[in-house]
């Protein structure tokens, strides 16, 4: 068995640049399961697959398994039941499952494998032999070159039924990327391939450095016998387990007894902040304490330099909200959106601190909304704001939105941006359940708004995300001489 660490370094230590390819297989090798399932059980849920349709394909899935019929027959069936669907429908059908469910299933040590490969200048493709409509989401979002893939035959935008061209399977994959390494030039001998089925050894056999990633039976004993490093990665951590389900009942619990004793201590005192400050910091501490949560931070100063600030940290968790309190601590409140007010992890916070609920449905009452924000900055109390405007599916970074660049050049502060890495992989977007870890935050130098115009705001925005961007791209041992 290899590890990961083994891994990187031999990516590492690969000839660097485009001449080196890294071919990563999709199913079991970057997300955990199949992705057709995922598509017939939405499928099947909204009655979008006839009894017949269903039954034709379950019967090419036995002969499949138990009689090695070829998968060409299956995907002729399959495709056969998509017989006159748009391409357009079926695009959003990806994107939404993408959404909902397949970007939980990503492995994140696979993240770290294509990171790697495109930090040495490798081009990653990836080569599957499912359709478009699965893969595009996943190489949009983990920022893949190319994708090769299996491909309906179109006609005016809606699917006819055929296949366009080869299967994606075995040794039609190997000459997929054989004839894409000849047209691009890569070497194949320097080359990576990754996949966890027997189906994919001429794929990997193809290559210089072929690595069974989370091998099935039949690849385990191919990879025995050829010497090939194997490769575990860890699952994704989505579902509940006792321990997810203990450490989180005792972190709701911590959060909402110190928003409760905050409560007293403002009521005792007369002093809402006074409260706040209390059953912020103390809450959030306690909290992820609680959840078996640390906090790996760099730049901490950067924090406290300049206050009040816009704090502006990118999301993917619920979990970033005691990250951000634990952080930020006092004097400081935030901008949501409403429906958070009813979050029971959220909510005994919110209330304490004041937080500015907005309604994202209706753009100029959310602008009249960020006005006791921007008086609040005024008063001397910091923003906590996520520039996305809702939680990502992935790590990916989303398109910014400038009500918080707004808030900041009215009140005169500066913005701080917080850069956070490793949230969603304890607990996912749609997750109520916490699972232990470390979560890295980088803080990066305030960023001065003076001088700011409503005609370079545009500006100053794609200045600030490249700031988070080029942070997750190589995060930061020390980001002290970072200027703006």
């Amino acid at each position: 068995m290899t590890s990961v660490a083994a891994l990187l370094a031999s990516i590492a230590d690969a000839p660097p640049g485009p001449s080196t390819a890294a071919f990563f297989d999709l199913d079991g090798t970057i997300i955990e399961g199949y992705t057709v399932e995922t598509v017939y059980r939405d499928r099947a849920r909204h009655a979008d697959i006839s009894p017949g349709q269903f039954s034709r394909l379950a019967l090419a899935a036995l002969d499949m398994r138990f009689r090695q019929a070829p998968l060409d027959t299956l995907v002729g069936v399959a495709f056969e039941a998509l017989a006159g669907r748009t391409e357009d429908e079926l695009s959003e059908l990806g994107e939404r499952l993408f959404r909902q469910e397949i970007a939980s299933r990503i492995y994140p040590q696979a993240r770290q494998l294509v990171h790697a490969h495109r930090k040495a200048g490798h081009r990653v493709v990836m080569a599957t032999s499912a359709t478009p409509f699965q893969a595009d989401p996943v190489a949009i979002d983990m920022v893949f070159d190319t994708v090769l893939c299996t491909r309906p035959k179109v006609r005016a935008g809606t699917l006819t039924g055929d296949v366009d061209g080869d299967v994606l399977w075995g040794p039609g994959k190997a000459r997929a990327i054989t004839d894409y390494a000849k047209q691009e030039g890569i070497h194949l001998s320097d080359s990576f391939a990754y996949s966890n089925g027997a189906e994919d050894v001429p794929m990997l056999k193809a290559v210089g450095h072929p690595r069974p990633l989370n091998p099935e039976p039949g690849l385990v004993d191919m990879a025995h016998m050829r010497g090939w490093p194997i490769v575990r990665l860890e699952p994704p951590r989505r579902g509940v387990t006792l321990s997810s389900a203990l450490r989180t009942g005792a972190a709701l619990t911590a959060l909402s007894t110190s928003a409760t004793l905050g409560i007293g201590v403002g009521l005792l005192n007369r002093n809402r902040q006074a409260g706040a400050n209390v059953g912020t910091g103390a809450g959030c501490r306690l909290a992820l304490a609680f959840g078996g949560v640390t906090l790996n931070v760099t730049g901490e100063n950067n924090l406290w330099a300049q206050r009040p600030a816009v704090f502006m940290f990118n999301h993917q968790s619920s979990l970033d909200m005691l990250v951000i309190g634990d952080l930020l601590r006092r004097d400081v409140t935030g901008v949501a959106k409403k429906e958070l007010a009813h979050d029971p992890r959220f909510a005994p916070i919110g209330w304490l601190v004041d937080i500015v609920y907005i309604d994202r449905a209706h753009t100029q009452q959310a602008k009249e909304a960020l006005q006791p924000a921007v008086s609040k900055l005024r008063d001397g109390i910091s923003i906590a704001i996520a520039p996305e405007g809702t939680r990502s599916p992935s790590p990916t970074l989303g398109p910014f939105k400038k009500g918080g660049f707004h808030i900041a050049v009215q009140a005169g502060v500066p913005i701080v941006p917080i850069v956070i890495r490793n949230t969603g992989e304890l607990m996912w977007r749609n997750s109520l359940w916490l699972h232990p870890g470390t979560v890295d935050v980088a803080a990066l130098e305030p960023v001065p708004t003076s001088g700011w115009s409503p005609d370079d705001l545009d500006d100053h925005v794609a200045y600030v995300r490249q700031r988070f961007l080029d942070t997750l791209a190589d995060w930061p041992g020390d980001i002290s001489h970072m200027h703006y």
